[in-house]
């Protein structure tokens, strides 16, 4: 039998494991928040000269604005614009790649090479430090991606915020199923830390220097 002094005891001691579980968590997303904004702003200075370069590319290549804006689906599945750097006419119909049947035939004279370098993502840089994506985290999905959104809820993924790169990517990328990205991305849920983070970023870094997982 346990006793009223004894029921007080294990009350707060539950209270005090649940602070500190909170506190824990609360102390991993504001680092990770952290290196989100020191990373993205040295990136963005670092790289300046090469978003004119790109811009100008464009402009000189191909008819359109120099960045595309897309509907995307951010944390707790609310919409938001996703910038990129045009590599697609205009003409293209507002599906992932891998949906299309012939995506090479909607590409600009620049836009392989930026796909493949991913230079074409760099612009996410803004909006990781307007706290809409993160540096790592689940790809955001079009906003009619809806299989895609839909298991995503369903494993409660869709509480994190999206990433620039991910769990998904660095295993897979373009070559993956959608209900085998859904399991990276769970799995990621479950093991997220500022190291695991970290291990990710190098992972993208080598993945992208080698093209791998990409496919037009």
């Amino acid at each position: 039998m346990i006793d009223g002094d004894d029921n007080v005891s294990y009350a707060r001691r539950v209270r005090v494991a649940g602070s500190a579980g909170k506190g824990g968590k609360v102390s991993m997303l504001s680092s990770k928040r952290l290196f989100d904004l020191v990373l993205s702003l040295l990136l963005i200075v670092g790289l300046s000269p090469l978003f004119v370069i790109v811009a100008m590319i464009i402009k000189l290549t191909s008819k359109g604005p120099v960045f595309h804006w897309s509907r995307r689906v951010g944390k707790d599945n609310q919409l938001f614009l996703m910038p990129k750097f045009r590599s697609m006419r205009m003409d293209a119909p507002q599906l992932a790649t891998h949906l299309l049947a012939t995506p090479s035939e909607y590409l600009t004279p620049a836009g392989s090479c930026l796909r493949r370098t991913s230079v074409d993502e760099l612009p996410q840089l803004f909006s990781i430090i307007a706290g809409r994506m993160s540096f790592v985290g689940p790809r955001p999905a079009l906003f009619n991606q809806e299989d895609l959104i839909a298991l995503r809820t369903e494993r409660g993924v869709h509480c994190l915020a999206p990433g620039l790169t991910g769990w998904a990517q660095v295993n897979g990328r373009d070559e993956l199923p959608t209900a085998a990205k859904v399991r990276f991305d769970y799995e990621y849920l479950q093991r997220q830390s500022f190291l695991f983070d970290l291990r990710v970023v190098g992972m993208t870094v080598k993945r992208v220097a080698r093209g791998h997982g990409i496919h037009h």
